[in-house]
């Protein structure tokens, strides 16, 4: 295989995952209208509440809503992610992935371009997002919305392989929706994404430390760092370290074969 014929997949493929996007108008409004509800309703009754004092990456005091942006910006790309490896799911079914498989390109690349394609679709979600949030004050430097680029990307790819994980074990469409109910809500919750985890700490000294070991923590942690100009090793080494395990998990226990097609009893 050339060179060419890797860069017509990706092409491809990205390209598909657009045109779905498109014809899908209301999985744009409803990917941005959770996280805004968030960031005018839910941050406006807690202001009060959840002062927020001087933490890096900030230099001085900040406002609730300021907090919560980066933690809302993860937001977008975990449902994102979930929902695209429903589509994944539900691709399996009607055997589009298996076409797809069926090219003589390496799996892991069909496998990783797909993510990647459901990546760059939730990162342009997540920059409308930031655009809209200027109408409430949150107003990170310029310069920030290009360097926070790769930490989007790289939470992309980890919770996309995550969800591919989850759907390589999924035989049923009905039944990922009861899965992602265990998964989403947790990963979102027990993290830094709406409160400081000094905060956690002072609360329950092992919710902390489940917040710790969440690899969604240190995904929105990478996010909010590269926002305001600062780098967190840390958040990124681990984000890309979690990444790179789930995609091998996934890429090799991905079987089309597993699936059962609905409305019948044996996998196809």
């Amino acid at each position: 295989m050339k060179a060419a014929h890797y860069w017509h997949c990706f092409v491809g493929i990205q390209t598909r995952e657009w045109l779905r996007f498109w014809q899908q108008r209301t999985r744009f409004a409803s990917a941005l209208v959770r996280p805004l509800l968030w960031l005018v309703v839910f941050a406006a009754g807690f202001r009060a509440v959840l002062g927020i004092s001087i933490i890096p990456p900030y230099e001085t005091y900040i406002t609730y809503e300021t907090y919560i942006a980066p933690g809302l910006c993860g937001m977008i790309v975990l449902f994102n992610s979930m929902q695209g490896a429903l589509s994944m799911v539900y691709d399996r079914e009607l055997g589009s992935m298996r076409v797809l498989l069926m090219s003589p390109l390496p799996r892991p690349f069909l496998l990783v371009t797909k993510l990647l394609a459901m990546g760059v679709v939730s990162v342009g979600q997540v920059y409308v997002f930031l655009l809209l949030a200027l109408l409430v004050d949150v107003e990170p430097p310029l310069w920030g919305y290009l360097a926070v680029l790769p930490a989007l990307v790289l939470a992309s790819l980890m919770l996309g392989a995550l969800g591919l994980l989850i759907a390589t074990w999924i035989k049923q469409l009905e039944n990922f929706a009861g899965v992602m109910n265990f998964v989403i809500f947790p990963m979102f919750f027990m993290s830094s994404a709406l409160y400081p985890l000094w905060k956690m700490n002072e609360a329950s000294p092992w919710l902390y430390w489940v917040c710790q070991f969440n690899p969604f923590t240190h995904a929105v942690e990478a996010i909010r760092f590269s926002l305001y100009l600062e780098w967190n090793p840390m958040a990124y080494g681990i984000t890309a370290g979690v990444t790179v395990v789930l995609a091998l998990l996934a890429t090799a226990g991905f079987r089309p074969q597993r699936t059962r097609i609905l409305g019948t009893s044996k996998p196809a």
